[in-house]
């Protein structure tokens, strides 16, 4: 049998500190005793339409799952060095809510953190809206399906990152990133994933300023390019795009091929020998 907590207002320091086996209905982490770790340590616990308002409430968690309710600004730090947690149907919003975490779950959520979700391994998030600057810096691991993403300098330095179905609106996105593959997505942002590894994006949407440049190992499969100006400076590439390349600028080696370019850039002083061959497809009479 599980122990039930069930509303409680609970805002003295390490409130549950060590529970084990427990359902967390209904309660209040909030008050002026100000407390901090509510729930560390803690052990198979379900968390259900609870509101936390202090901070750092859910360190070294083994078994956590959340189910509704809130952690609002003041719920700075939330979850860190946790281990295999599901996280449903909640708002999130205090800076920092996700790090050093193993075998994440995020579904259904709402979350506005910056510098969420870093140096974590195993983040499996679904059907979400995410709002936050350095997102999963440092991380590995990542399956993202039908997110919408809004924040610079997101997915840096993430390795075996596999994403489906969706939004990603960020600069500097995939910087130094290895092993990331994007499918039926779209990428909206300036400078997408220059110095990347192994980077393959299929059928997704491309808009902004010189992107995937200095990449190796890149690949793009029918995919649309809008706006997408000096692209692919100094980088290997095999490219497939559907439609138009504004223009493309001292690319490194491989094939790129589109329906038409607004311009070619080979420039003298390229570091580089150019050696990419850029084509123009040839469409077939029917």
């Amino acid at each position: 049998m599980k122990k039930i907590i069930r509303d409680k207002t609970l805002g003295e320091e390490r409130a549950l500190y060590g529970t084990k086996n427990a359902v967390i209905e209904n309660c209040l982490f909030e008050g002026k005793e100000d407390g901090e770790s509510a729930m560390k340590e803690c052990e198979d616990i379900e968390v259900v339409n609870c509101r936390m308002d202090l901070r750092y409430p859910l360190w070294h968690v083994k078994g956590l799952k959340i189910n509704g309710g809130e952690m609002t600004e003041n719920c700075r730090a939330a979850m860190w060095y946790d281990v295999g947690s599901v996280v449903e149907n909640c708002r999130i919003n205090g800076i920092k809510a996700l790090r050093e975490c193993e075998d994440s779950v995020i579904a259904d959520c709402e979350i506005v953190s910056p510098e969420f979700g870093w140096q974590s391994a195993g983040i499996d998030i679904r059907r979400t809206a995410l709002d936050s600057q350095y997102a999963f810096l440092h991380s590995r691991g990542i399956k993202a399906d039908r997110m919408t993403l809004k924040g610079k300098y997101t997915f840096q330095y993430t390795e075996n990152v596999d994403i489906k179905n969706s939004e990603l609106y960020t600069k500097d996105a995939f910087w130094h990133s290895k092993n990331v593959t994007v499918t039926d997505s779209v990428l909206q942002g300036e400078y997408l994933a220059w110095y990347s590894e192994n980077l393959t994006l299929v059928r997704c949407r491309i808009k902004g300023t010189q992107p995937l440049c200095y990449c190796k190992g890149l690949k793009l499969i029918d995919c649309i390019m809008e706006d997408c100006d000096l692209s692919f400076e100094y980088s290997d590439v095999q490219a497939s795009i559907i439609g138009r390349i504004e223009s493309v600028k001292n690319p490194r080696s491989g094939t790129i091929i589109a329906d038409s370019f607004g311009g070619i850039v080979i420039t003298s002083d390229s570091v580089y020998p150019p050696k990419a061959e850029i084509k123009k497809r040839i469409k077939q009479d029917n």
